[in-house]
């Protein structure tokens, strides 16, 4: 598996495989696509952009990707991001409603099944809970909510 850095962001979107090679091996991506994984990431679009870390585009699938974040970012968050973003794809191609304000985000049940494949292949990875909960930790997530979403997904963050 190997995440190629970018240079320059061009305006449209980009092949996944490009710049995400190997992932159609990962068993983390396996379980998420079946035995569409190869189709499903040769397929898959990348776009480039200068805000966030990575999210799903929700009107066409396309996994959005902050350039600096994949040149700079900490190459486990990155791994287990894209990991997380694959789960987002998969419901977003199911036609699930990914942005659902009934629910917070840390009780939003496509969050929650994103975040549970991350720290799953984290645990795979050998990362402490006190590592995964550094992952799940963002600046947009409360105290409480950070506890709250570890408590769903069974990690334990500063208890």
């Amino acid at each position: 598996m190997h995440i190629n850095r970018i240079i320059l962001v061009s305006g449209s979107p980009q092949s996944f495989a490009e710049y995400f090679r190997g992932f159609e091996k990962v068993e983390a991506v396996k379980r998420i696509f079946g035995e569409k994984t190869e189709e499903v990431l040769r397929n898959l679009k990348v776009e480039f952009t200068w805000a966030g870390y990575m999210g799903v585009n929700p009107s066409n699938g396309h996994i959005m990707v902050n350039s600096n974040y994949l040149n700079n970012g900490n190459a486990v968050d990155v791994y287990l991001d894209v990991i997380h973003e694959l789960v987002h794809v998969k419901q977003c191609r199911e036609g699930k409603e990914l942005f659902d304000s009934r629910y917070g985000y840390t009780e939003r049940p496509t969050e929650v099944e994103a975040y549970r494949n991350a720290v799953e292949e984290a645990r795979r990875l050998g990362l402490k809970d006190e590592r995964i909960c550094l992952y799940l930790k963002t600046e947009w997530m409360s105290d409480s909510d950070l506890r709250r979403l570890a408590k769903t997904l069974g990690v334990k963050c500063g208890e």
